[in-house]
C-alpha cells in the first residue's frame, strides 16, 4: 500500500489530541492519549461507547506499566511470560499503593494489552501507553475492511493506517485483579488454555 502514514505521523496526530485508526494483531482499533481528555472523549463519540465502560490501555512492553501504579499479582506475572504476550491477551491489574497518573485516578482496575503488532509498536514506543479500543461502535459486530469500519463509525478517525483485513476474533480478557483470576471475555486464546496455564 502507498503513501500510509508513519509512525511519526500518527504520534504528530495524537499528540495534538487525535484518534488514530491502526491495526493491532487481532482487530483494528482506536487509539488516544490518555493524558488528552478531549482525545479520549473523540473515543467516545466516535464509537458512541457508553461513558460508564473504561477504556483498555496498550503498551510495547512490560516496562510500559511503570509509572502506572498497577498491582502485578503471581498470575499476571505468569501470564505475562506465557505464549501469548505479547499477542491476543488483555489482562485486568487492580492499584497498589503508588502514584499513579491522572488519568487513571478514578479507575479501579486497568485493562491493557501488548499488542504483537510491528505497526502499533512502533507507535507505542513513541508515545508510550495508549488508550485503545476495538474500531468498532458499541454494541456492533467488528469488521474486517478499514472501508468498512470507517463507515459503521459515527465520524471518521483524524488518521488511518490500513494494513489490510484483520480478523475480528478479540483478545481474551482475564482478570486478574481477583483471585482466583477470572476469564471475562472470550476471545483469540481460549478460556480452557487460561485456566489449564494457571492451573
Amino acid at each position: 500500500m502507498t503513501d500510509q502514514p508513519t509512525s511519526a505521523d500518527v504520534e504528530a496526530c495524537l499528540r495534538d489530541g487525535g484518534v488514530a485508526l491502526l491495526p493491532t494483531d487481532t482487530v483494528y482499533g482506536l487509539a488516544a492519549l490518555p493524558s488528552i481528555p478531549s482525545a479520549v472523549e473523540r473515543i467516545f463519540a466516535i464509537k458512541n461507547r457508553p461513558p460508564t465502560r473504561s477504556l483498555p490501555v496498550m503498551v510495547a512492553g512490560r516496562e510500559g506499566l511503570e509509572g502506572l501504579g498497577v498491582s502485578v499479582p503471581p498470575a499476571a506475572e505468569k501470564l505475562m511470560s506465557s505464549p501469548w504476550m505479547p499477542g491476543p491477551l488483555t489482562i485486568a491489574l487492580g492499584f497498589g499503593d503508588g502514584e499513579r497518573p491522572e488519568w487513571l485516578a478514578e479507575r479501579e482496575e486497568m485493562a491493557f494489552r501488548m499488542p504483537d503488532e510491528p505497526i502499533m509498536l512502533e507507535v507505542l514506543a513513541r508515545t508510550g501507553a495508549l488508550h485503545v479500543t476495538s474500531a468498532n461502535m458499541h454494541a456492533e459486530d467488528t469488521l474486517q475492511e478499514v472501508s468498512q469500519i470507517v463507515a459503521q463509525l459515527a465520524f471518521a478517525p483524524d488518521i488511518v493506517v490500513d494494513d489490510g483485513p484483520r480478523d475480528t476474533v478479540p483478545s481474551t480478557l482475564v482478570n486478574c485483579a481477583v483471585e482466583p483470576p477470572i476469564v471475562e471475555r472470550d476471545g483469540v486464546v481460549s478460556r480452557a488454555e487460561i485456566e489449564a496455564f494457571l492451573a
